[in-house]
């Protein structure tokens, strides 16, 4: 059993911390209200007594004008009307009292003989403005206005208010972090204290009590399992070590075989509460950022991102990790099949976007304008660049910059990943594909991971019978990865004149909408040369417009076209006139299930997956019953 209470604990480390964080966070957010609160009560005192000067000085022009002192005495005796205002006087152009006003019995206490400079100033807990009496552009005279300055009461009402908001914030934050933290840190501490008391008894019959649920349970769940299996073997080297305690050289063998078991054991002990610390590092951070912004629906969001995002992490490492045990085993296999290389490059941009975005990097990316295909499994060659990419981003500073670029070498796809990060000694290159070697292993990079990702990498190339190599120019000068694969070489279009037999006896109206240049001229050549009215666009818009004007029976469009995606071009042009009588067929690189749904649900009819052959245009339009059907 845990103890309830441990001042040491990660649990009241997790509370002293979100208590302290969210103290010092509302310190500094009061001290920044106090001051903006005070310049803000200063700034409104001044406006307003500076208004009331200058309504005086407009007021009194007149009477100083005729040197009609018993008006200008008036003018000031209205003053009564704002308590706050504690004496007023006008003065001549020369500098003399002329008027004056107090709320004093003397109608002269307080005033200075002359009224100063224009302006305001604080004497004290009390507010001076001076303002000039100018009427077409000559100098009267001058307006004297002191008035209370409440700074210091206005400070203890503020700062009162802004201490008992404080005091119930951080209540409110200690009894959230007790809440919160329970649910991770127990079940953490809970093995921690189980395998501390298994590497100071060598009892492997200890399991971590609980029933918990997520990437946690399946922690606690694998780290019994470790256990039992450990134990087993040490029972097994037990029953072998009596066996043959009476012959010696058997006997030290044995000795031997278990002193390497309990160093590979207390290794891998090692590296699983390793693995197990990692993810308490960003979750507590989510942690903090849930008390400090307890209120903030998007700060809570955000900290919920962090963690789920760490939990991604984890089950990457695992699956990492079975996949290179599936293939140092010979169970690993992969489904060969023609893949288009933007397809592949666009699923590992979808697993390691995010990533990058959280870095702050710069991506770029570098295709060839043709379409390129490959013979392998597109999940793995996916797999590949978004470990390579992943590696990238982990060991480039904030703010770096990331690039992915690919050209065609005669039979072979050259792709290289190149970072601006920290770079390899030159003494790591030749190791840097072995398993669990990590280039750089400090407290600024805990979140590097098993080193497995490279490893993994270098697997899967090699199955698709291609190479990859590793370049820096040192430390600090970041690297480069560049991966062979061969290619599956197309064979060119035909350019000869078309066969008489070969053009269709029925001509359909046709409209081609791709920004591929090549490949929608070559097709739109094909199907003119069969008699066909084809009309070809590159874009979205000019593609909805052609559809407006030409009435197309056909309309062959590509899902990522510039200006208008290819789904909302196909409902588009299912509002048109013209939508219902026209078949809508999607030509695109991504081929999944959901891609297939979605192109469906935008109002096509068909599915199409590049590269297109021609065959398949031509088993769409030989089917004439269905324009038939549509025009009736």
């Amino acid at each position: 059993m845990m103890p309830t209470h441990d001042t040491g604990s990660v649990r009241s480390k997790l509370i002293i911390m979100a208590v302290s964080t969210t103290f010092v966070a509302l310190f500094l957010a009061s001290i920044a209200m106090l001051l903006y609160d005070l310049r803000t009560f200063q700034q409104y005192w001044v406006d307003d007594l500076t208004t009331q000067a200058g309504i005086m000085a407009s007021a009194t022009a007149p009477a100083l004008a005729f040197n009609d002192a018993r008006t200008a005495r008036q003018n000031l005796a209205v003053l009564r009307v704002r308590p706050h205002i504690l004496a007023g006087a006008i003065y001549s152009a020369a500098g003399t009292r002329f008027a004056s006003y107090s709320q004093q019995s003397s109608s002269s206490a307080g005033l200075p003989d002359k009224p100063g400079k224009p302006g305001f100033r604080i004497d004290r807990a009390e507010l001076v403005v001076v303002h000039n009496i100018i009427e077409n552009g000559e100098l009267l005279g001058t307006v004297y206005l002191r008035s209370r300055y409440g700074l210091v009461e206005r400070l203890i009402s503020y700062g009162t208010i802004l201490g008992a908001v404080m005091l119930g914030a951080l209540l409110i934050a200690a009894m959230v972090a007790s809440r919160l933290q329970e649910s991770i840190t127990r079940p953490l501490q809970a093995v921690t204290n189980v395998a501390r008391e298994v590497m100071q008894r060598r009892d492997f019959t200890l399991r971590v009590p609980g029933n918990n649920s997520g990437e946690i349970g399946v922690l606690v769940a694998a780290f019994n399992d470790m256990l039992a299996e450990i134990g087993r073997r040490s029972h097994a080297l037990q029953e072998a070590n009596l066996t043959l305690e009476h012959e010696m050289q058997v006997r030290h063998r044995a000795e031997q075989a278990l002193l390497v078991a309990d160093r590979r054991k207390d290794e891998f002990l090692a590296t699983l509460a390793h693995e197990l610390r990692n993810p308490l590092a960003p979750i507590r951070t989510g942690l903090d950022i849930l008390r400090l912004r307890s209120g903030d629906a998007q700060a809570t969001r955000r900290a919920t991102d962090i963690m789920e995002r760490q939990l991604r992490q984890m089950v990457r490492l695992v699956d990492d990790l079975l996949d290179v045990s599936r293939i140092n085993t010979g169970k690993f296999a992969i489904k060969m099949g023609r893949v288009e290389l933007k397809a592949v490059v666009n699923d590992a941009l979808e697993v390691v976007r995010s990533t990058i975005e959280l870095h702050g990097h710069d991506l770029v990316i570098d295709l060839p304008d043709r379409p390129v295909f490959l013979n392998g499994d597109a999940n793995r060659l996916a797999q590949i660049l978004s470990n390579l990419l992943n590696n990238a981003a982990k060991y480039t500073n904030r703010g770096g910059r990331v690039t992915l670029t690919a050209h065609v070498d005669d039979k072979n796809l050259v792709v290289c990943v190149s970072d601006d990060g920290i770079g390899i000694a030159p003494d790591m290159l030749a190791s840097v594909f072995d398993m669990f070697v990590q280039v750089e292993s400090t407290l600024e990079r805990t979140n590097a991971g098993l080193g497995v990702g490279l490893s993994l990498a270098r697997r899967l190339v090699e199955l698709h019978h291609g190479t990859i190599e590793v370049h820096s120019g040192g430390v600090g000068r970041g690297s480069d990865f560049t991966v062979r694969l061969p290619i599956v070489v197309e064979p060119e279009l035909p350019t000869k004149t078309m066969p008489a037999a070969f053009i269709s006896s029925d001509s359909y109206r046709i409209l081609l909408a791709d920004d591929n240049v090549d490949f929608v001229n070559s097709i739109g050549a094909l199907l003119s040369a069969m008699g066909h009215s084809v009309v070809i666009t590159h874009n979205g818009t000019d593609a909805l417009n052609a559809a407006a004007r030409f009435v197309p029976d056909f309309a062959f469009l590509d899902i990522v076209l510039p200006q208008m995606a290819g789904y909302d071009l196909a409902r588009a042009i299912r509002r048109l006139p013209c939508g219902p009588v026209t078949l809508l067929i999607a030509v695109t690189g991504w081929g999944q299930e959901k891609d297939r749904q979605l192109a469906f649900e935008a109002g096509f009819d068909h599915h199409m997956v590049k590269p297109v052959r021609f065959e398949q245009i031509e088993e769409i339009l030989s089917n004439r019953n269905v324009v038939k059907k549509l025009r009736s």
